[in-house]
């Protein structure tokens, strides 16, 4: 295996590590969907500055059947996610979010018949008992309308990372990248109008706007990056189990910032799912 795409995969879980719980801070003064509409507008204009004439080819070089149904699961993953941020502790959205490491496979055997090697199938099981050791038994917030989004938002990520895989055997990372960044400032203009009756950050401070740049350059931009490229070498289904670390970035940040703590069982399921990764890697 090639070790760039896997460290691309471990630098964006930092990444997103970082961004839940300084969302969820930034959602207790303002209102979830317009600070989406910033973030992603932000980061779809600095791709554009950056490499509109890239991605123009890149677009006029495919149809839009090639990038739909990545962008879509993309914008959708991120709004509904950062909702149930809003709603529940961001330990356990990172952790629910995460189980998308079980139905990338399962999603892939069901839309592309990929076959799915049985030498893989006791370490997804071993994740699902390290997911529930961490949000069932974690110490955290139980299971409520977040963690419905949290889940919907597991399915929408392996989604992207499927017909992401497929996608870019057509059309560039950076194109994929501006797409997807599009479309998720679609949804969330789209909801901002009709939950927050237009944009409004007007409690925003200086720190909120920090939070925000982060968001958008270092998460979205670089995220989706990050992602793309690895997917041009590696499978989906091994990008989904790598990015199982997330949840354990998140608890750590989350801890430090937030002050959420696991229990002792949610500390086994967290060494449990960094177990998987490293022995899914290395097969």
């Amino acid at each position: 295996m090639e070790w760039l795409p896997v460290f691309l995969i471990l630098l964006q879980n930092t990444l997103y590590g970082f961004g839940d719980p300084i969302s969820k801070s930034a959602y207790e003064v303002l209102p979830v969907f317009s600070l989406l509409t910033v973030r992603y507008s932000i980061a779809l204009v600095f791709l554009l500055s950056a490499f509109g004439r890239r991605i123009l080819t890149g677009l006029k070089a495919c149809s839009w059947r090639d990038w739909i149904l990545p962008a879509l699961c993309t914008g959708g993953a991120y709004v509904v996610g950062n909702i149930a941020l809003r709603l529940t502790a961001a330990t356990s959205v990172a952790f629910l979010r995460s189980l998308s490491t079980v139905m990338t496979p399962l999603l892939a055997v069901a839309v592309f018949r990929k076959p799915l090697d049985r030498k893989h199938i006791p370490v997804l099981l071993f994740v699902v008992l390290g997911l529930y050791l961490l949000c069932g038994l974690g110490g955290l917030s139980g299971f409520g309308w977040g963690e419905v989004l949290a889940l919907l938002a597991a399915l929408l990520v392996s989604g992207s990372l499927i017909f992401g895989e497929r996608s870019l055997q057509r059309i560039d990372s950076v194109t994929l990248t501006a797409v997807q960044a599009a479309a998720s400032v679609a949804m969330a203009l789209i909801c901002a109008l009709v939950f927050d009756h237009g944009v409004h950050l007007e409690a925003a401070t200086g720190i909120h706007w920090a939070v925000i740049l982060y968001l958008a350059l270092a998460c979205t931009v670089a995220g989706y990056l990050l992602q793309n490229n690895a997917l041009r070498k590696l499978s989906a289904r091994t990008v989904s189990m790598l990015q199982c670390i997330c949840p354990v970035m998140t608890a750590l940040f989350s801890w430090l910032i937030l002050k959420e703590t696991l229990s002792t069982a949610g500390l086994v399921g967290a060494a449990i799912l960094l177990a998987c990764a490293i022995t899914e890697t290395r097969m």
